[in-house]
């Protein structure tokens, strides 16, 4: 992330679209929003992983404990959710 990336606030629809364009490289498809990316046969566990490493280092987050369940990686929605939440608790926490 860069230092012009932290200073901005991020949005669902910017989380959105960076995780549709990364997936779409990733599994060389397109990816809708709300799709299922496990049933659909999409990501697999070992893929899960390599989206937990992406969305830490993107975002500057740790996905540790109960956020580290598939549900949290079945859509891009939940993975955007996942991000903003996580990123809201870190800058609660860091201005206490």
């Amino acid at each position: 992330m860069t230092s012009e990336q932290t200073m901005t606030a991020i949005t669902a629809e910017a989380v959105e679209e960076a995780l549709l364009s990364f997936l779409a490289e990733r599994v060389k498809t397109a990816v809708e929003p709300d799709q299922d990316l496990f049933k659909s046969g999409l990501v697999s566990s070992m893929f899960a992983m390599q989206l937990v490493v992406h969305l830490e280092e993107q975002y500057d987050i740790a996905v540790i404990g109960p956020d580290l369940t598939l549900n949290n990686f079945r859509t891009v929605h939940a993975m955007t959710s996942l991000v903003l939440r996580l990123r809201n608790a870190s800058d609660t926490a860091g201005n206490v």
